[in-house]
């Protein structure tokens, strides 16, 4: 299996310097490369590849012995990453969706420096002479000192370095990393996402919701107001955007570490789980106007919306969903992504589906046979159910 392993830097003064002048050479490469490539298809109508660019970067690091000759070996990813984004585009326009062109990136949209082989510029853990330290050597800053808190697997194979706020870690992306296979329980499980829980299971547990976002919406609001006093381009309002960052990181940092406790105790505990296919996308997004015969808007909603909105973001759907699937992989757990339309609607007893059996957020009662439940927990059990239908099918073909 392929992982990420993620580890804080800890660069002295000089080495924060470079990271982020080393940041600063390859975002305005990125952009030159986009301009590059909209220039020559406007002015001549000629489309400018990854390979076209990556020949000239050879010309670019002679001209600039002192800026990007130093990142010979990860100014190339600076260039495949344009492409990967015009890659995307095209798939979107070739999809229907809405394209989105690749944008210019400004100093807080470009927070990754990527070498693409350990060995090429980089070097993962090259000072064994010192056994109490672990160090990572990139090109053009030198041996900086990691606080590794655990055991990288595999073979790594590509070296990043990111920027989070005022702190950088080590990315080490690995191949070969073996998988910790659990052993088997003999159960299986549908689960109900949900706001009020975030996760129902069939057995009628349910995970709770922490609603992290909600639970530092005050500081949130009182850190922002105080930026928006601050004057562009102050001393002050560098602070100020370091404060919200700064809680806005924390509240990541605790949806993620309650997906990795949540979703580990299903893998441990179920040998295959069954979820709903969620479009978090398509669900939050934003109500759409309506125009009256006047030239104004009818009421639409979109206040009640955005709070919906806001309380699914929250509960962080795609993260958790994103965290069980690397675990079931690892442990060797089956996972099933089953249609969830009317699986809320439907009593899990007769088969009844109508909008009338979900009496409020928590309550069914089946309209036609009278079988009353949790709503999550009757909406987790027909999860499961279409789950193994689709599982015996799968094993039929």
């Amino acid at each position: 299996m392929r992982r990420s392993f993620k580890f804080l830097l800890r660069p002295t003064s000089k080495q924060a310097a470079a990271l982020a002048q080393c940041l600063k050479d390859h975002r305005q490469l990125y952009n030159a490369a986009l301009e590059h490539r909209r220039t020559a298809y406007r002015m001549a109508g000629v489309t400018v590849r990854y390979g076209d660019q990556s020949a000239e970067l050879k010309h670019i690091r002679g001209g600039d012995p002192d800026g990007q000759a130093r990142w010979s070996f990860s100014s190339q990813q600076a260039t495949r990453r344009l492409e990967k984004a015009f890659r995307a585009f095209f798939n979107r326009v070739k999809a229907g969706r809405t394209p989105g062109f690749p944008r210019f990136k400004g100093r807080g949209w470009f927070n990754t420096v990527e070498w693409p082989k350990d060995g090429d510029g980089c070097r993962w853990d090259s000072q064994p002479h010192h056994p109490s330290a672990t160090f990572v050597r990139l090109q053009g800053i030198g041996h900086v000192r990691v606080h590794q808190h655990r055991r990288v697997l595999g073979t790594v194979k590509t070296i990043s370095a990111k920027r989070e706020g005022r702190r950088w870690f080590v990315v080490l992306s690995c191949d070969d990393v073996p998988a910790k296979t659990l052993p088997a329980t003999g159960s299986v499980a549908g689960i109900d996402m949900g706001v009020a829980s975030l996760v129902t299971t069939s057995d009628g547990e349910h995970i709770a919701n922490p609603r992290h976002l909600a639970a530092t919406a005050d500081r949130l609001a009182a850190a922002q107001q105080s930026l928006a006093c601050k004057k562009r381009g102050s001393k002050r309002r560098r602070k100020a955007v370091a404060r919200v960052a700064a809680l806005h990181a924390q509240v990541r940092h605790q949806r993620l570490d309650h997906a990795h406790k949540a979703a580990l105790a299903l893998v441990r505990d179920y040998d295959v789980i069954m979820h709903e296919d969620l479009r978090i996308a398509s669900m939050t997004r934003r109500a759409a106007p309506k125009p009256d015969s006047e030239g104004g808007w009818l009421p639409n909603g979109a206040a009640a919306k955005s709070g919906v909105n806001r309380s699914i973001l929250d509960a962080g759907w795609g993260v958790f969903l994103t965290i069980l699937s690397d675990k079931a992989e690892s442990a060797g757990r089956e996972l099933i992504a089953v249609e969830p339309r009317n699986t809320s609607r439907t009593c899990s007893r007769c088969g009844h589906c109508a909008k009338e059996n979900r009496i409020t957020q928590a309550e069914f009662a089946c309209m036609a046979c009278g079988h009353t439940a949790h709503a999550d927990v009757n909406a987790a059990i027909n999860i499961l159910r279409a789950g193994l239908v689709l599982r015996e099918a799968a094993k039929a073909a």
